[in-house]
């Protein structure tokens, strides 16, 4: 519709009446009223729209937070968090598609799509240039993007994020001396707290320091514009080398460091599952393990996530303090998990619970407060959950979910959970039960998670398993589908495959 704001000429323009520039009059003021409101409302919008902090973790079990049952770690600021939100107690990983699984999780969180989807778009991203990442939807949104830390994909962070710094690599670097340690007579020739060894000190100062260091000045220029701020603040901690001060080292007595119900000396699977003696994460400790080698691995993972939440609290208290908390999506997550001396392993290239689970807590506008939500998700659903925030429909290629309906008190999660790692595992999850498989050696187990958390005992040769085993697997097989998964699993286990 179309307006004039000329006046009216009539053929005898000196008979225009009092009544028309009255009215006039009151037609300009009534136009200029809406337009100077319409411009106030879209600067509103651009003010009030919620900003979104993610803080990401690496290798961090889902059982590493004080306040989720754990009594021997310290970690006061996650819990704050915890209080502060809503957790999900079921976050899940999908797994690996070579032993670095870090790179899988976050190709997967990057593209928005499932594992092996995700692999096959590994090598466009570094072209990057169809502006479908992550941060790229929400730069389209009208948000200002950052980014520091672990990155580890192959895509470009300065191309694809609006402003990036110190952009790290898989780990820091580790020395020999960080290997096959305790030695068997009990001494040690690395320590955790000593910058001599490089790994977080490289560059002078602990990595974890200098990201919180980088998020503080950037919540510090995010004042300067009206823009909304999405941020990703990736921590390489707790990942080995464990480092961490002096101080959060010394809050761990060794002896006094529980070792884990499920401690073996060996797995007895471990080459035939991809965790194999020679691969890198598993020379972290000898062989056979010892529980005095697992508690000085646990004490030094439990020091640098203390250490970790330390610089989490430092970037919370930094965002109060600019006033912009109360506008701001919190989603504090890991990549993975880590054994850490369960089942006989030490590294993440299992399908095990304290591998493929993460903590996930989630805080902001609308989201209940000291809530716990037993449905299982991915924890990759953050990307559509911060897209759905961002006001951003999720394209196509997205197949991870929003979490806002279960926000709002709308049932959801999974059905069941898939997992794999390369072709040596997969899994299943459905209600209580854990479907676990090793197809190189065409061993299939069955775990009850309600009355064994651990995954201690195998059930499949109970009666009634058979057919729980059936369930799971005809499940598995469709998610396979969905995730882009070839490995033919019904070659290897025809039992199960038969109706």
């Amino acid at each position: 519709m179309f307006i004039s704001l000329c006046p009216i000429i009539n053929k005898n323009h000196n008979e225009t009446s009092t009544n028309q520039k009255i009215s006039m009059n009151k037609t300009f003021k009534a136009l200029i009223s809406i337009i100077i409101t319409a411009l106030f409302l879209t600067n509103l919008t651009a003010a009030t729209k919620p900003n979104v902090l993610f803080i990401f973790a690496d290798d961090q079990c889902y059982k590493t937070i004080h306040s989720l049952n754990n009594k021997e770690i310290k970690t006061p600021n996650l819990d704050k968090l915890v209080s502060r939100g809503t957790t999900f107690t079921h976050a899940y990983n999908m797994g690996g598609y070579h032993g670095a699984v870090c790179v899988a999780s976050r190709t997967m969180l990057i593209t928005g799509k499932y594992i092996w989807h995700a692999k096959n778009s590994a090598n466009e991203l570094k072209k990057s240039l169809d502006g479908s990442l992550w941060p790229q939807l929400m730069a389209k949104s009208g948000y200002d993007t950052f980014f520091t830390g672990k990155w580890h994909i192959k895509a470009d962070a300065n191309h694809v994020f609006g402003t990036a710094r110190n952009i790290r690599g898989g780990m820091p670097r580790q020395t020999p001396q960080g290997y096959n340690r305790p030695l068997a007579d009990g001494t040690d020739p690395w320590d955790p707290s000593d910058p001599k060894f490089g790994g977080f000190w490289a560059g002078g100062k602990h990595w974890s320091e200098v990201v919180a260091d980088d998020a503080i000045d950037y919540l510090d220029a995010s004042k300067k514009t009206d823009n909304p701020f999405f941020m990703y603040i990736a921590f390489n901690a707790p990942h080995d080398p464990r480092q961490a001060p002096k101080k959060y080292v010394d809050m761990y007595p060794t002896e006094k460091i529980q070792i884990p119900a499920s401690f073996l000396a060996e797995h007895p699977y471990k080459e035939e599952i991809g965790s194999p003696k020679g691969l890198r994460d598993e020379r972290l400790a000898p062989f056979p393990r010892t529980k005095h080698a697992v508690q000085v691995n646990r004490r030094e993972y439990y020091a640098i996530i203390t250490h970790m939440d330390a610089q989490i609290g430092r970037i919370l208290k930094h965002l109060e303090s600019t006033g912009q908390s109360e506008n701001t999506y919190i989603f504090f997550t890991a990549d993975h998990g880590l054994s850490v001396g369960h089942h006989g392993l030490l590294g993440k290239q299992n399908l095990y619970d304290h591998s493929v689970r993460v903590p996930f807590i989630a805080v902001g506008p609308g989201i209940d407060s000291g809530e716990k939500n037993h449905s299982p998700i991915y924890l990759q659903d953050v990307m559509a959950t911060s897209l759905e925030i961002a006001g951003s429909k999720a394209p196509k290629h997205v197949q991870f979910k929003s979490l806002m309906p279960m926000f709002k008190g709308k049932a959801g999660g999974l059905k069941t959970v898939y997992g794999a790692y390369v072709d040596f595992q997969r899994m299943a999850v459905s209600g209580q039960h854990k479907l676990l498989l090793f197809p190189k050696i065409k061993k299939a187990q069955l775990f009850d998670l309600k009355k064994d958390p651990e995954e201690m005992q195998d059930i499949s040769s109970e009666p009634g398993s058979k057919e729980k085993m059936k369930f799971l697997f005809k499940e598995l097989l469709r998610l396979q589908k969905e995730s882009g998964d070839k490995l033919n699993l019904t070659n290897v286990y025809p039992e199960l495959a038969q109706n």
